[in-house]
């Protein structure tokens, strides 16, 4: 399957997921991340075929940095 997001075009059959690393077969919010084109998608590794995110490599490292820094922490 091939897309055009954000101003990338993606072979998306060219796609190696790569699941996270906290992820484990008890856990409810797995994701897997493919590096395509230049830019970063994103899944449910539980339900691959719903579809995926697309982010900049500097949308993807403000994320990255966030998680980092405990942005996302509850």
């Amino acid at each position: 399957m091939e897309i055009t997001s954000k101003g990338y075009h993606l072979d998306m059959s060219q796609a190696v997921w790569r699941k996270s690393t906290r992820s484990s077969p008890s856990c409810d919010n797995c994701v897997e991340v493919a590096f395509v084109g230049g830019a970063i998608a994103v899944r449910d590794s539980k339900n691959p075929s719903a579809g995926f995110l697309v982010f900049t490599p500097d949308e993807w490292d403000a994320f990255v940095d966030g998680t980092k820094d405990g942005e996302f922490d509850l």
